[in-house]
């Protein structure tokens, strides 16, 4: 199975794990209303730590819960973990196997809290190590760029989110995120067709805010990984602190500015972007304002709220990056010095 085929089963693996892991998303949340959990501690690394940006976000949004993201060092190699008094711990790794990542839920559960992990294999250390397993049931992920994992796992964070605040309207949203990202998948062909004139880029920042922070960081490492782009993610709040100073005319900016809160700065950035600056933008959008400066407009179908989002608009990402990395004459099967699973200490 290729990077290719992967990208294009996504939405099948999202309908598949609505149908069978609600019911283990509203066992979690019913054991975390038993406790007195004051906040979550999340351990994640790559792609599941982007997954956990999302999380900072949507369940602090809506769940109320601030999200604190673990520094697995201080489990590992110091020896040292801070107190976890109140919290539920969650591990978010698609495959289960980095040593750092279960260390942390192991020392959770010798604290005494809740341990929660996301995982496509239940029967991998960091399951084991948990109190509950959500299966993200994305199959065997066989690429070495995740895709098809980190939606998954966008995914489950949203059910629980959805299973945390007995949210209809939120589970009526995520019902419809099957259908919009299989109409996003059609983009790809002007994606093909439009990257060629980016297939010189070496270097790019990447801009999203809000719930669409994570998308920013997602774009950006797999531009890094696959491409071989020095691409740096920012929200335009940071950005406007210092790295803007760098854009010069023709400097590649790519960005996701959906329709919500952030719509506002977000607009305001590019068109100085544009103008001012001169840059080179590649932007994922439902607002044809958004898009009109963009040398390359990806059109969302604008069919979501601004919180479910991130779930389809990482797609025309992937497919930007998988394009990109064949006009730079790469293999996007085949990135450097990566393999499948990374253990980290």
């Amino acid at each position: 199975m290729s990077l290719w085929s992967e990208i294009h089963e996504q939405p099948e693996v999202l309908r598949r794990l609505l149908d069978t892991q609600m019911d283990v998303a509203r066992q979690i949340a019913a054991a975390i209303r038993q406790r007195p959990i004051s906040y979550v501690f999340v351990a994640a690394r790559g792609s599941s730590d982007n997954t956990a940006i999302y999380a900072k976000y949507l369940w602090g949004a809506f769940a109320g819960l601030p999200v604190a993201l673990a520094a697995p060092s201080l489990f590992t190699l110091y020896e040292q973990p801070p107190r976890l008094q109140d919290a539920v711990v969650v591990g978010i790794s698609q495959s289960g196997k980095s040593p750092d990542i279960v260390k942390v839920l192991t020392e959770g559960r010798r604290q005494g809290v809740l341990t929660v992990a996301l995982t496509n294999d239940v029967h991998s250390p960091l399951a084991t190590a948990a109190d509950y397993v959500l299966d993200i049931s994305a199959g065997q992920e066989q690429a070495i760029a995740a895709t098809k994992t980190y939606t998954a796992s966008l995914m489950a964070i949203a059910m629980l989110s959805a299973a945390l605040t007995d949210g209809t309207d939120q589970m009526e949203a995520l019902s419809r995120v099957p259908d919009v990202m299989a109409e996003v998948l059609r983009l790809g062909e002007i994606i093909k067709q439009g990257v060629e004139a980016f297939a010189g880029m070496t270097r790019c920042v990447v801009l999203g805010r809000g719930y669409n922070y994570a998308t920013a960081y997602e774009w950006a490492l797999k531009m890094k990984e696959l491409a071989y782009v020095a691409a740096e993610p920012y929200s335009p709040a940071d950005f406007r602190h210092g790295p803007i100073a760098m854009i010069e005319p023709g400097f590649p900016v790519l960005a996701v500015a959906p329709r919500g809160r952030v719509s506002p700065d977000m607009l305001e950035l590019l068109k100085t972007l544009a103008g001012r600056h001169g840059s080179e933008l590649v932007v994922i959008s439902d607002d044809q304002e958004a898009l009109a400066d963009a040398r390359m407009p990806l059109h969302l179908p604008g069919q979501l709220p601004e919180w479910a989002v991130p779930l389809v608009s990482i797609v025309p990402a992937q497919l930007f990056c998988y394009y990109l990395t064949q006009a730079k004459g790469l293999d996007p099967e085949a990135p450097r010095g990566l393999t499948k699973v990374t253990e980290t200490y």
